[in-house]
């Protein structure tokens, strides 16, 4: 086993108070792994979510991440993809059945006998998994991803989680040219979400609660910023979109948002809120929409989704961090203070 230093959270405490540096164990690598020395990992909001339900799930200290980019640092002898020195990526997961009908074509977010999550999942060998507020990690050459020469590291990180979420469904509905889209909200997934529907092609539309991010808006390529804060800002736009994300974790009025929609209009959650969601089903049948959730991508389409990023210059806005400010940054995105994703630099784990 190899050692590795790690900033870790006990399953103690209030708030982020027990984060403290530790050092955990890594797994010798096996035939099919790579090794590889972490420079960056983002922060998700749904890293915290994990923390913050700890006693409930596992006992024990707890090492969070899953937007993990950095360098190859040795390969098993059945590896044929990366050598040494490669530009690479890890995100949600690390290992599924390989078998099932969802990993064989692709959907390995799906594996019917559950995909092993990057950080606090028992693995099929029965350990659990660290994440990547860590110096190191080994990982199955199939769920290593290949970060292009042409697209910055550490805004590559992000996209590892935030990007293929945003990236799947409008590939999976088809946006392109002649599809107008509309995105609520210009956060963490928000403003991937315009970026990847502009370079693929469509028309862009956010939809705010203010004008405070309508400048951004446009430098992100929407070509228009509504404001919708009472009913008659949603009558004058009904029937407009073919396509809208959510991508806020907030309860909306659904019937508003459905009557926005053309006919045969898709409406998307990224966003998720452990809310109830309510809706009039004529909300959507007078248009005959289809309401939806989308879930991450497999790895196949990670990597197409990096590729795109990397051709088109698609590159998350973040705020870089050292490994210490991480219980601040947690509080901050929690307070919406955040712009618009936090990076951890690795090298700050002494």
């Amino acid at each position: 086993m190899a050692t590795t230093k790690v900033k870790a959270l006990e399953a103690t405490g209030s708030a982020f108070a027990t984060f403290h540096h530790t050092v955990i164990e890594r797994r010798e690598l096996w035939a099919d792994d790579v090794a590889i020395d972490i420079k960056y990992c983002g922060i998700c909001h749904s890293d915290i979510a994990q923390v913050e339900g700890i006693d409930q799930v596992f006992h024990y200290p707890i090492v969070p991440g899953h937007e993990i980019t950095g360098i190859v640092s040795a390969v098993g002898p059945a590896v044929t993809k990366y050598q040494v020195g490669d530009r690479v990526g890890v995100g949600c997961f690390v290992d599924s059945c390989g078998k099932c009908k969802y990993c064989r074509a692709g959907q390995e977010q799906f594996c019917e006998k559950g995909f092993v999550s990057v950080f606090n999942t028992p693995d099929y060998q029965g350990q659990i998994t660290q994440g990547g507020y860590s110096q190191s990690l080994v990982v199955k050459e199939h769920f290593v991803l290949s970060i292009p020469d042409n697209l910055d590291l550490a805004a590559a990180s992000p996209l590892l989680c935030a990007g293929i979420t945003t990236y799947n469904p409008l590939k999976r509905y088809g946006v392109g040219p002649g599809s107008k889209v509309a995105v609520i909200g210009l956060g963490g997934l928000g403003h991937i979400a315009v970026q990847f529907a502009h370079q693929m092609g469509a028309e862009v539309t956010v939809l705010g609660h203010s004008a405070s991010k309508q400048a951004e808006a446009s430098k992100f390529g929407a070509t228009g910023y509504e404001i919708l804060r009472e009913a008659a800002d949603f009558d004058q736009l009904s029937n407009s979109y073919d396509f809208i994300l959510n991508t806020v974790a907030v309860s909306l009025d659904l019937d508003q948002y459905l009557k926005l929609l053309r006919v045969n209009g898709i409406f998307c959650f990224v966003g998720l809120t452990m809310d109830e969601q309510k809706f009039n089903l004529f909300s959507l049948f007078n248009k005959q929409g289809t309401l939806t959730v989308s879930n991450v991508g497999g790895i196949a389409l990670t990597q197409e989704m990096l590729d795109f990023a990397a051709a088109h210059q698609v590159l998350p806005q973040i705020e870089m961090i050292g490994i210490d400010d991480v219980p601040t940054a947690y509080q901050r995105i929690l307070a919406s203070d955040v712009h618009y994703r936090f990076v951890i630099d690795m090298s700050t784990l002494k």
